[in-house]
């Protein structure tokens, strides 16, 4: 059985000594995040992740969901009993606003609970991740009636939300949707559609679900542009917040998915169903993006998480599995054979998980205060740069977190041989669960051609150029000769990158496809660049409590892990450069025909 021990000590270190946290006390929120209550929420959150949703885990992937005859559906043996636990908790109080019932907390501590969740039962955090997301949609684009409508029982957890995008012949491209809402005498709109790939669309958790559905109006634009957001209830709701009628909304059916199987991801039908819209006619993407971008950061966790549960359990296999001996002789001449943790390729995978997970864990808190700070930064200089800086970098961290993330996973379940490929080692259920995160919110081939196409030229390229300025201060203070290991790899890495830039900037403009061909090898260049400034933070944050001598083992393992990084990561910039630079000539010039 599969096991999960949230990563507390580190996600103390990482917020202590790359975000910072103290030094926001003077910001909305960060007030109470003292030190002792962050370490409260983490102990506590940590053990409810470990001990009561990581042990449902691998049961719940192998019972799945159940569609029942009238559309209902049920989760898994034990999911409604946790998920009461959850809501009994107050975790998905932690970073609403105080006015809704939550807890004001930053949206950074958030985030570092987000990550013990998603290791220890991604398909059961979707439930309330999705939820979230609804809630953040409906607070930015919302009147003041639905938010006080809507906003208190979501946040409680007593009512669940989604997003509906997807159509059966429509993904990416949504303005192709057919989805459509006829405005009613009483001003409601009757929703009339069929969505799909819908995470937590149907299922017993909750008393309602809020569905934030994506329709045209009638004679709207058959474009994007004709796009607006709607709330549809599975119940009606009166006006003294009971519920009453079902509304025509069914699941018409469960996916049958390679993961996540005990989130049921749902074909949801609307027959005129009753939906009040959300924010202004025709702005329904605009405001559904607040979601997607809110999701595509979760989505990056969730990567991460992947990379952390798998990892942790390829070190306890690998110190407990023992198979030949070590190739400089035995290391523990009195057994019959070592533990296969002395072999170099055994090393080789557990330090490429430890080396990403430490530093993705690092970049996305690191993000996650940017996003805190783009709200409730003191002037407004530093509210546009963090804008800036979480703009630029969401592709990033949606992209290379989950793209990385599954490569943990797959070289964890290699470490265990054939055990690996057993289901009840759990280890083929991470790379399963995993491998979604590479796909929805944008695949990350889109999250690519986000960057290159948008964000490295929004504003005139302010963000681009505010991170390379940050990069390249802290490689400039950076000790000369305590960090030259970790410094001149680094500004190898981001000379690459820059000149990539460049390449771009000289060749995409009268060739798009030139972009198109180098966008995933320029996405992971800025991953491993910005996952460089992390570990170097990190590793002066390190020798500075050796100095002190503080937690002498947890900072020397940090030392070493970021020299591994130095040697083992950094280097690949170079084959990614050459990769952008040989340009889209010959990945265009076979024949449709030919392939």
């Amino acid at each position: 059985m599969p096991f999960y021990q949230a990563p507390v000590r580190d996600t103390q270190f990482v917020l202590s000594n790359v975000v910072g946290l103290e030094r926001y006390a003077n910001l909305p929120g960060f007030a109470e995040a003292t030190p002792d209550m962050v370490a409260a929420v983490l102990e506590a959150g940590g053990k409810f992740c470990s001990e009561v949703l990581a042990p449902l885990n691998l049961p719940g992937d192998i019972e799945g969901c159940t569609r029942h005859a009238d559309g209902s559906v049920t989760t898994p043996k034990g999911f409604k009993s946790a998920y009461d636990q959850f809501c009994e908790g107050g975790w998905g109080t932690l970073m609403a606003d105080t006015a809704w019932g939550g807890q004001g907390l930053p949206y950074v501590v958030g985030t570092a609970f987000q990550e013990y969740l998603q290791s220890a039962n991604m398909a059961f955090a979707m439930y309330p991740g999705l939820s979230e997301g609804a809630q953040a949609a409906i607070e930015a684009v919302g009147d003041e009636a639905q938010k006080a409508k809507w906003l208190p029982p979501m946040v409680a957890g007593r009512w669940t939300g989604t997003m509906n995008l997807t159509e059966p012949h429509c993904g990416t491209d949504l303005g192709l949707i057919r989805t459509r809402a006829v405005r009613n005498d009483d001003g409601s709109y009757a929703i009339t559609g069929t969505k799909i790939f819908i995470s937590a669309g149907e299922h017993d958790l909750a008393e309602n679900i809020v569905h934030l559905v994506l329709a045209k109006t009638e004679g709207a634009p058959d474009t994007v542009k004709g796009i607006s957001l709607f709330i549809v209830p599975k119940f009606l709701v009166g006006d003294d917040g009971s519920l009453g009628a079902r509304n025509a909304v069914s699941c018409g059916s469960i996916e049958h998915k390679m993961g996540i199987h005990a989130n049921a991801t749902c074909v949801m039908n609307y027959d005129g169903a009753v939906g009040y819209m959300l924010g202004e006619e025709f702005k329904g993407l605009k405001a559904m993006f607040i979601m997607m971008n809110a999701a595509r950061l979760g989505v990056g966790v969730q990567g991460l998480a992947q990379g952390e549960v798998a990892y942790q359990n390829a070190v306890a296999y690998a110190r407990d599995r023992r198979q030949g001996r070590a190739l400089s002789g035995a290391k523990e001449p009195e057994a019959k054979a070592d533990p296969i943790l002395v072999h170099p390729d055994v090393r080789r995978m557990l330090m490429d998980g430890r080396a990403f997970n430490e530093g993705a864990r690092a970049l996305i808190l690191w993000g996650a205060l940017q996003v805190d700070l783009a709200k409730k930064a003191a002037t407004p200089e530093e509210r546009e740069m963090a804008d800036d800086l979480i703009s630029l970098l969401t592709p990033v961290i949606k992209g290379y977190c989950t793209d990385k993330g599954l490569d943990v996973a797959v070289a964890s379940q290699q470490v265990f041989g054939g055990h690996g490929y057993v289901r009840e080692w759990g280890m083929e259920q991470f790379v399963r669960d995993a491998r979604i995160a590479q796909i929805y919110e944008g695949t990350n081939g889109i999250q690519a051609l986000d960057l290159v196409g948008r964000k490295l030229a929004m504003n005139g390229g302010r963000g681009l150029r505010a991170w390379l300025a940050l990069v390249k201060g802290e490689i400039a203070v950076a000790d000369d000769a305590a960090l030259a290991f970790l410094k001149s790899p680094l500004e190898k890495a981001l000379g690459d990158l820059e000149a990539s830039t460049m390449w771009l900037m000289s060749n995409a403009m009268g060739n798009p496809d030139e972009a198109g061909a180098g966008s995933v090898a320029y996405l992971h260049m800025m991953g491993i660049v910005a996952l460089g400034h992390m570990w170097l933070v990190m590793a002066g944050a390190a020798q500075a409590a050796l100095a002190a001598g503080e937690d002498v083992a947890f900072h020397e393992a940090k030392l070493v892990t970021a020299r591994y990084y130095a040697e083992r990561f950094l280097p690949d910039t170079a084959a990614l450069r050459a990769r952008l630079e040989a340009g889209s000539a010959t990945m265009m010039a076979m024949p449709a025909e030919a392939f």
